[in-house]
């Protein structure tokens, strides 16, 4: 029997006369996730976009699993593709709903008949295919306020279409919609969080990440490129700027003041990432920042790195505790990976007592002591870029 997935929409029901951009976003965005399994026919009608294999040796399974890790699918089902006559319907349903209704003991049936040509409608519908699986299965009860399983029948414009319950898509929007960000990827658990979180709101993301060798070692950034890697599946091929960092820690060591280390070298790295995310034309910064989680993410410290840079800087776990973002993290399959102990270069020349409350007057004085300019030119320099995914 012949199958296909339908993908529904969430918000993008919302966008008046955009809303066709955003279908065809999300139409090329699931091309180009399932164009290693084979071809596929993928377009959309009635609010619905429909995702017909070419092949009957596509996987499907392995289909269904990408899609559901797609922006801008709030569900998605796999369903049998059958005439509109309802003969047809009654004698494929059993067979093809078997898989489902031999494990359950209460079913009921739902109905839309999208195209009112079809004789019959949704009640009448909903009575015939439900009397057929009951003579089919006669374990079952019909249950219609919380059914193991719900079967669906849909009537569209070019046939009919048997399913059971959908299951729940990424949501959000699709990736590029919005536009495009840089995410600071640090190594830790929140970065990719953020990163995430921003790729569901329609952001196209790349990523720059600083080195600091002989104290970070190969191994670091290794796993910053897992980490770019198992956020592919939501947000596509992602870009990654590397940025050689170690000159610039050493000079804040040897020349600024212990206390406002952290904030002077956060400063440094807003300025080259704000530079790195021009040139590859993104209108934003991303960082895993949260309130108060450590020294540098103090208000006044967050203060004093965003005036070192004009681009918003978007922070979407800033009022998250680490249990919320740590959930996410699993989620998303990164965690694991976050917690292996190679140290980036955030922990390197870490000041025993930071300010927590630093002002930016005196930031600015300690930080007037750096050939900051220099430094940070000879860094951009020597950015070396990798695409992942």
């Amino acid at each position: 029997m012949k199958e296909l997935i339908l993908l529904k929409s969430g918000e993008m029901a919302l966008k008046g006369l955009n809303r066709s951009y955003f279908e065809d976003t999300l139409i090329r965005n699931c091309r180009r996730r399932l164009e290693s399994l084979g071809k596929f026919h993928i377009y959309k009608s009635q609010s619905t976009i429909y995702v017909e294999p070419q092949s009957e040796e596509i996987d499907l399974d392995e289909a269904v699993d990408r899609l559901g890790r797609v922006f801008g699918i709030a569900a998605l089902t796999r369903a049998a593709i059958v005439d509109k006559d309802f003969n047809d319907i009654k004698a494929k349903a059993p067979g093809y709903l078997a898989a489902w209704l031999d494990t359950a003991n209460t079913f009921k049936v739902e109905a839309k008949r999208s195209d009112k040509t079809f004789p019959m409608k949704s009640p009448e519908l909903c009575l015939e295919l439900g009397a057929v699986l009951l003579d089919a299965f006669p374990h079952l009860t019909v249950n219609v306020h919380e059914p193991d399983v719900t079967v669906y029948v849909e009537i569209r414009e070019k046939a009919a279409y048997l399913h059971v319950d959908q299951m729940r898509g990424a949501g959000g929007l699709p990736v590029g919609t919005s536009g495009s960000a840089t995410l600071l990827i640090s190594g830790g658990i929140d970065s990719p969080v953020a990163g995430y979180m921003m790729a569901k709101r329609g952001l196209q993301i790349m990523a720059v990440h600083f080195v600091s060798p002989p104290y970070t070692s190969e191994h670091a950034l290794e796993k910053v490129k897992t980490l770019c890697k198992k956020l592919t599946p939501y947000c596509g091929h992602i870009r990654l700027a590397v940025v050689p960092f170690t000159e610039i820690q050493v000079a804040i060591r040897d020349q600024c003041p212990e206390d406002v280390f952290t904030v002077i070298m956060r400063r440094c790295m807003m300025k080259l990432a704000e530079r790195v995310a021009a040139d590859n034309e993104c209108g934003a910064l991303i960082t895993g920042e949260s309130v108060a989680q450590v020294a540098s993410q103090t208000i006044s410290a967050i203060a004093c790195t965003d005036v070192a840079c004009r681009m918003p800087v978007l922070r979407p776990v800033i009022g998250m505790d680490k249990d919320e973002i740590v959930k996410i993290a699993y989620k998303i399959d990164t965690f694991e990976t976050s917690i292996l102990p190679y140290e980036d270069c955030c922990t390197v020349f870490t000041p025993r007592h930071p300010k927590t409350k630093p002002k930016l007057a005196y930031v600015e004085e300690a930080e007037s002591k750096l050939d900051s300019e220099a430094l940070m030119q000879r860094a951009y320099e020597k950015i070396e870029y990798f695409v992942i995914g």
